[in-house]
């Protein structure tokens, strides 16, 4: 292995500067060689509190199977952080961000370096990994990351607040959706929200646009990678279909509704305290209830999708976290060795998904014996390996790219909007430029 040769040679450098810095003294008795010490790796990962211990202790493994190396992880770390240490070349050892919408601008600009030489040395295929992942990790043919366990998004609803309205089971489609969020609100004599059978406003919680166009099987982008929101009707019947459900509660309504829930990671979770009786979120949130609300009677499924397209219904929308190697690294084997670990080992992602219930990355992974079985996170998994399941688009702009398009949502779902397919439009257009900008003068 790299990292082994690696170390071969690290300690024949060690006892040649030894044996120098003897000098006139002579050579060294024979077995009293200086030993190579370890080398120090540090990892930066957006992990904090209680999660961040389950991951230390995933690195404690390896750590302990690894004596030529020590690593030393740092948590609470986030992209701004990142990017400021690669441009003042302070950056760690290995580097993990929660946001694969940022992989176009890691891997196009080289902030991290391309890991494909390195997997092909090691005989790893990204075809290890689900289609979604393998995209997101990807921009331009440059592969600067590796999924580090995915975050998968489905429907949670209350079991108890659904058999108090007579419904039997989660809804499938928008119509079904749109059908039980009304039959399960609960409103005061004033017309104020007391229960929201489930809140479509945009920006709530977990709920942004590209979680929500998944559902509906729309497009982003053509084959040239132009924006093309105004021309695929998907986007049109699902921002019509979103605004008649927020005018339905009134927009004011929801705001003054909002205003008086909990924080959404925190044991005041409008649906975790019975406020919300649906809701769109991640896996993790059943780790989450196991802590904070362990009696909540509650189920998991995918979400609904638009009544049109009932075969897309089992998949769902996937990012998740991704790991990577900043340029300029000191120690590029055994970072890249500490890498492939907690990327393909399918122990280390068993226990990082059982601690952290997030979706392991690797099709071998998602089946492991290792998964500790619970009847809420199964239908995360399914929806995780399901080969209709869609991620965000991967553009130079990065993040920004989505975060245009959510304001624009935001500004429909409040009235701003007079004419959406001239807002579309724009819209479009404004995306073309951002990623233009991006990717700066004469770049393709």
């Amino acid at each position: 292995m790299r990292r082994m040769r690696w170390a071969a040679v690290l300690a024949g450098v060690l006892v040649l500067a030894a044996a120098t810095a003897a000098g006139g003294s002579g050579a060294s008795p024979a077995g009293t060689a200086a030993k190579a010490a370890p080398t120090p790796l540090t990892i930066w990962v957006g992990w904090s509190a209680r999660e961040l211990g389950v991951f230390k202790q995933v690195v404690a493994e390896y750590d302990k199977s690894h004596p030529d190396v020590t690593v030393n992880v740092v948590g609470s770390i986030n992209d701004n952080k990142i990017v400021a240490a690669i441009r003042a070349g302070t950056a760690p050892d290995v580097v993990s961000s929660f946001n694969s919408y940022n992989v176009g601008t890691y891997c196009s600009s080289g902030g991290w370096i391309n890991l494909a030489p390195l997997m092909k040395e090691s005989h790893i295929s990204a075809s290890m990994f689900p289609a979604a992942t393998q995209y997101y990790t990807q921009y331009n043919g440059v592969r600067c990351a590796l999924p580090l366990l995915a975050d998968t998004y489905g429907l949670y609803y209350n079991k108890d607040l659904f058999a108090k309205a007579g419904i039997k089971s989660p809804p499938k489609t928008m119509s079904e959706l749109a059908a039980d969020a009304k039959k399960l609100t609960v409103k005061s004599s004033n017309g104020t929200i007391k229960v929201a059978g489930f809140d479509p406003f945009i920006g709530f919680y977990e709920n942004v646009p590209e979680r929500w166009i998944t559902e509906f099987g729309g497009k982003w982008q053509d084959s040239k990678g132009n924006s093309i929101l105004a021309q695929d009707p998907a986007w049109t019947k699902w921002l019509n279909w979103h605004k008649s459900l927020v005018d339905w509660y009134g927009y004011s309504n929801l705001v003054k509704f909002q205003a008086g829930l909990g924080d959404e990671f925190s044991a005041s979770n409008a649906f975790e305290v019975g406020k919300v009786a649906m809701n769109l979120d991640g896996e993790w949130r059943v780790a989450f209830i196991q802590a904070e609300h362990p009696n909540l009677n509650y189920g998991t499924a995918p979400m609904p999708v638009d009544d049109a397209h009932p075969e897309l219904y089992g998949q769902g929308y996937i990012n998740g976290t991704i790991i990577g190697i900043p340029k300029n690294g000191k120690h590029e084997p055994q970072a890249w060795d500490l890498v492939k670990y907690l990327t393909t080992n399918s122990h280390a992602l068993a226990e990082l998904s059982n601690g952290l219930r997030n979706v392991p990355t690797t099709k071998a992974s998602a089946v492991s014996p290792e998964i500790t079985p619970d009847v809420h996170f199964a239908p995360f998994i399914k929806i995780f390996t399901n080969a209709k399941s869609t991620t965000s688009p991967i553009t130079a702009a990065g993040v920004s790219y989505t975060n245009q398009v959510q304001q624009f949502v935001t500004k429909w779902q409040a009235g701003q909007v007079k004419n959406l397919q001239a807002g579309l439009q724009a819209l479009d257009k404004q995306l073309n430029a951002m990623v233009s900008q991006a990717k700066g003068p004469g770049v393709p």
